[in-house]
């Protein structure tokens, strides 16, 4: 029996191996211009298994390349896109840096402390004070739709005061907006017409 594990391993599986074995063939052709053909058959074919994209151009240079990778590199032909390298294939994995600054207040995350950060360095006091007011009610917004309960906007301006380390201080004269102004349901909605419990009163008046 001839089984999968024990042939050569793919370097493209999306394509199976029947895609391998015809740029192996190809590879094999002497005369450069039956190769040419050949592969550009080979690439028609690899374009049909995804035909929205197949008229594209950076497909076909994809399909081009990909062509380059499943010969590992070996293949003659004359490609209408540079042809690539090894090393092309080869970059190094670059790592994304996580944030290892500790988040001052957890439930706020740490979005908001950097929202409160770019404030608290915003040289234009009129837009400063914008952006805090929007900031303010949106972290209060949140507070109410988590806990489903009010709270003071005094402790929203504190919660501001501790995460910009003292360098934002809020009036507290000032305003924000009640919670019915922010979209947030905090009592119980009224039942809906036609319930259970009108019927029954319209019964009762009859």
């Amino acid at each position: 029996m001839d089984y999968n594990t024990q042939r050569k391993k793919l370097a493209l599986p999306e394509y199976g191996r029947s895609i391998h074995k015809m740029v192996d063939w190809v590879t094999t052709i002497e005369d450069r211009d039956e190769r040419n053909s050949q592969i550009r058959a080979v690439i028609t074919v690899m374009g049909n298994m995804n035909p929205h994209l197949r008229d594209v151009n950076d497909f076909k240079h994809k399909l081009w390349d990909h062509v380059h990778l499943m010969s590992d590199f070996k293949i003659d032909i004359d490609s209408p896109f540079p042809i690539p390298t090894k090393e092309s294939f080869n970059t190094p994995i670059h790592v994304i840096p996580y944030a290892s600054e500790p988040i001052k207040v957890r439930h706020y995350g740490r979005n908001i402390q950097l929202m409160i950060n770019k404030i608290a360095g915003a040289e234009d006091s009129e837009s400063r004070g914008k952006s805090l007011l929007m900031l303010a009610n949106h972290m209060k917004k949140s507070y109410v739709t988590w806990n489903k309960e009010t709270i003071s906007d005094d402790i929203i301006f504190r919660d501001i005061e501790f995460l910009s380390g003292g360098k934002i201080k809020i009036s507290p004269d000032t305003k924000l907006a009640p919670a019915y102004n922010l979209n947030i349901s905090t009592t119980p909605p009224a039942p809906a017409k036609g319930s259970n419990s009108g019927s029954k009163k319209a019964k009762k008046k009859k």
